[in-house]
């Protein structure tokens, strides 16, 4: 639109001509260029219908799946609902694993001299917690003096791995993380078989969720809610059996995929008895993507991954902001379960400009950079607009938030 990249689209296989809604798009007073570029297969054109807008009411009931939350997990919902489409709240991804030379702090400092404010709501991952390798590296206390002591909203995603060679994997047995992967390419694990019990893949799950509901245990008892985003970025590249999977929990399709989303809420909630956690799933706007939601009785809220740069295509490296709102997939996201969850950029690149969320009507619940350059680097972010962001009235940050103990 106008020579910015406004959304990606798979469009379903047809052998008539039928209709496919492009979704919302903000148009400018007067002419507009709109262009529709292939990126492989093709398609034919018969007509084009540009009309108003019809935005829907974004009102979303605070119920969570868990009818047996904790008190801070609802109180947390409860805001989450109360700030929806009238604001959005910041956040920041923090490195794992020791990075940054083990400064877990290095990007929202950098925000902080910035903009003179810190994120709401900070990103973790339970990555290292695992039965392979796994070392402590303070995820845990960091989330608990993340929302105790400073008072914030801790979001955590879970690139919980697999051992490279699963065929001669001892369950039990130490491997090197160099010899351990989450990436379906790298792998023989057989993730149809992790559903399936009595199978080595299917114990093995069983040992990881073990190992995560441990830290999960340590978060309840410490009276913190989680924005739990596991198993995410499912569909990856589209389809519906796991051919464009970026990691192992999705390469045998949607179906298995969503198996293995209930035994994980299913041990979570029931076996470990854990309450304190707003499920997340990290959805895409494919004609597929609707096969791989798990219903809307395991899923709390619903997040889009936006990475969109601009990049440059001589070097394919170079490249500028893309400061769009993704209205569009905002609102396919909004209908997939039919407006009944909130919304979220759980993940994204470039941050959309105040402007463009305020003028698309794009509600976004949060947005959340990942670490490193994709929040430093001006090639994703121009400081300018993360300052006007983090220092408007539509944007929550950390000092802005109410107290959400319960007391």
């Amino acid at each position: 639109m106008n020579g910015v990249t406004k959304a990606t689209f798979m469009l379903p296989y047809a052998t008539t001509w039928s209709d496919y809604n492009f979704g919302f798009f903000k148009l400018n007073e007067g002419s507009n260029t709109i262009q529709l570029k292939a990126g492989w297969g093709f398609a034919y054109f018969d007509s084009f219908t540009v009309d108003h807008a019809d935005l829907d009411p974004l009102d979303v009931q605070p119920v969570l799946t868990d009818s047996q939350a904790t008190p801070e997990t609802q109180l947390l919902m409860n805001y989450l609902t109360e700030v929806y489409g009238n604001h959005i709240i910041s956040g920041q991804q923090e490195i794992y694993g020791g990075g940054n030379d083990g400064d877990y702090e290095l990007e929202f400092e950098w925000i902080n001299d910035l903009t003179g404010k810190y994120p709401a709501i900070r990103g973790f991952d339970f990555m290292n917690y695992n039965p392979l390798y796994g070392w402590e590296d303070g995820t845990t206390d960091r989330m608990i003096d993340w929302v105790n002591s400073r008072g914030g909203i801790a979001t955590a995603a879970w690139h919980i791995n697999v051992p490279k060679n699963f065929t001669t994997y001892q369950l039990g047995q130490t491997v090197d993380w160099k010899d351990a992967t989450y990436k379906p390419t790298e792998t023989n694990f057989n993730t149809a078989n992790a559903v399936v019990p009595g199978t080595k893949e299917y114990q093995y799950v069983m040992m990881t969720i073990e190992d995560l509901a441990e830290q999960l245990q340590i978060l309840q008892d410490n009276n913190v809610p989680v924005i739990f985003r596991p198993y995410h970025e499912a569909e990856g590249n589209g389809g519906l059996n796991g051919e464009g999977a970026w990691f192992w929990w999705a390469s045998a399709g949607a179906e298995v995929y969503k198996d293995l989303w209930d035994l994980l809420y299913t041990e979570l909630t029931e076996t470990y008895e854990l309450h304190n956690l707003i499920w997340t799933y990290n959805s895409y706007v494919y004609s597929t993507s609707p096969a791989w939601y798990p219903g809307d009785h395991q899923v709390d809220l619903v997040g889009y991954d936006k990475y969109n740069t601009i990049y440059n295509r001589d070097d394919g490296l170079s490249g500028v902001p893309n400061e769009d709102a993704i209205t569009s997939i905002f609102y396919k996201l909004v209908d997939l379960t039919n407006g009944t969850k909130m919304v979220a950029m759980t993940e994204n690149d470039t941050v959309p400009s105040l402007q463009n969320l305020v003028e698309e009507k794009s509600g976004w619940l949060y947005f959340c950079p990942w670490y490193g350059e994709y929040l430093m680097s001006s090639a994703f972010n121009y400081p300018a607009t993360l300052t006007t962001l983090y220092q408007s009235d539509y944007v929550i940050t950390l000092d802005e938030l109410p107290n959400l103990q319960f007391q």
